[in-house]
């Protein structure tokens, strides 16, 4: 699987004002999610943090997002339908399970915020954890892959030490059944593996 790795991903103005939104407290084994979303015309349709930094964000990085995606998977360039801005506060010994991604995800993107230091994200060859493979956590570094069917596998989780934030970037898409075709994968077997997932299809539901 491909992955890219972005150092100093925001300018310095965007990435400190995404350090300054204000985050309840979360507990150590538990995540808080903050889901905002964008349409391709620049309409916010959802929002729990100011709508103006969504916007911003938007018009400063989507054109960069889009290009990733076309160097990582450019048949499914033509499918975006909308981003997703998902600040992710996790517990300090919270832990998501190895994953392979939803299929609305076109791409998948997370930018570290905070602290200074912790656990980046872990990729794995198969769903059993092999040969895992840790991308280092930096400030203002962003981690992209597209992702596909059974195949790219990831995790992610708090290093016991302090809670960890980020921003989740995904374009997206609502043409499921074209993502499984680009993917020459079997769209009714998927779509039964992920909500017999409890875990996943959850995120599905509510997240990204």
């Amino acid at each position: 699987m491909k992955i890219e790795i972005i150092d100093n991903f925001f300018e310095t103005n965007d990435f400190i004002k995404l350090n300054s939104v204000k985050l309840r407290n979360v507990e150590s084994d538990s995540v808080d999610i903050y889901h905002n979303t964008i349409n391709k015309a620049g309409e916010v349709t959802e929002s729990c943090i100011d709508k103006y930094i969504i916007k911003d964000l938007h018009q400063k990085y989507h054109e960069k997002l889009l290009i990733i995606l076309k160097n990582l998977d450019e048949k499914k360039t033509e499918l975006y339908d909308y981003s997703d801005f998902t600040i992710v506060h996790t517990g300090k010994n919270y832990k998501f399970p190895i994953h392979d991604d939803t299929p609305n995800k076109l791409l998948s993107g997370v930018i570290y915020l905070a602290p200074e230091k912790n656990t980046g994200t872990i990729f794995y060859s198969n769903k059993k954890g092999s040969n895992k493979n840790v991308i280092d956590w930096k400030p203002n570094r962003a981690v992209f892959f597209s992702r596909k069917e059974n195949e790219s596998w990831h995790s992610y989780q708090g290093d016991g030490l302090s809670s960890r934030v980020a921003l989740v970037y995904n374009l997206m898409t609502n043409r499921i059944k074209d993502v499984y075709k680009i993917e020459k994968k079997n769209y009714l077997l998927g779509q039964i593996r992920w909500k017999l997932n409890p875990y996943l299809y959850k995120y599905f539901k509510t997240v990204i």
